[in-house]
């Protein structure tokens, strides 16, 4: 039986995510425009008054029912003797995808055994953010591998960090099915030790050969297995052996995962 999940349109992911987190936003401002302005011991009109707003607005503020302008929320905490800061919490980079990369999943799940269940596109948001490209479970043996396609490789050190990063906090996010899979998966066995497996699909380039044998020991650390074992543990009934490398050919739009590493490449063998 294919357990696939269809790809969410990323732009409609992304607005997704702007909405939900926009109306948190809301909601945290608000709670800490009321928190401050109770230990503060001032009224809600006095602190209208002195902030050039109505008493109505700066309710609807408190409240997380509206958005106030960054130049506003400027004024209330000038008012209440403290000052506005803003930022960026720390993700897992831009969510991009290519044609090569869908082309590089498709190839995956295509010789992918049915023992796999497979979810694609899963958003984790604790205590990280960030998108995993595929994940793949095996409840009966057990194991749980988060999956990266690169169909390039720049900054690898960053790379490897987010890949770390969002396999560690993949419990927090996907659905709440998955979510409540993946406690099963890992209460079971040795693998709770383990935790959540990586697999990194990359693209045989010129460029990307010459990265991985570039950083030929810092790769293999993070990804000790072979790619003949990772390769049976998908295509077959193998147990997954750990973290691994797996290339592809892309050509013409379509891609086809190797059965062996490339030619001149010493990883993975």
């Amino acid at each position: 039986m294919q357990h696939a999940t269809r790809s969410p349109n990323p732009r409609t992911r992304i607005e997704r995510d702007a909405i939900r987190n926009a109306r948190e936003l809301r909601r945290a401002i608000g709670s800490d425009v009321h928190r401050r302005r109770d230990d503060a011991g001032v009224t809600l009109s006095w602190l209208a008054r002195e902030a050039g707003i109505s008493k109505s607005h700066l309710f609807e503020i408190e409240a997380g029912e509206t958005a106030a302008s960054v130049e506003m929320l400027a004024r209330i905490s000038a008012a209440l003797g403290g000052r506005l800061s803003l930022r960026i919490e720390h993700g897992t980079g831009p969510v991009v995808r290519d044609h090569l990369q869908a082309a590089m999943v498709q190839a995956v799940l295509v010789v992918l055994h049915a023992r796999w269940r497979r979810f694609l596109e899963v958003a984790v948001r604790r205590p990280i953010t960030g998108v995993i490209d595929l994940v793949l479970m095996d409840p009966d043996e057990p194991a749980v591998v988060a999956s990266e396609v690169q169909s390039e490789m720049r900054r690898i050190e960053q790379q490897l960090r987010w890949s770390k990063a969002k396999a560690d906090a993949l419990g927090s996010g996907g659905s709440p099915e998955l979510a409540g899979l993946i406690g099963k998966v890992l209460a079971v066995g040795d693998e709770m030790q383990a935790g959540v497996s990586r697999l990194l699909l990359l693209r045989s380039t010129r460029a990307t050969r010459a990265v991985a044998a570039m950083f030929d020991g810092l790769l293999a650390a993070a990804y000790p297995a072979t790619h003949a074992d990772a390769y049976a543990a998908l295509t077959g009934t193998r147990d997954w052996p750990g973290a691994a490398i797996l290339w592809m050919d892309v050509r013409g739009g379509a891609a086809v995962l190797r059965s062996t590493p490339p030619r001149g490449i010493r990883l993975g063998r």
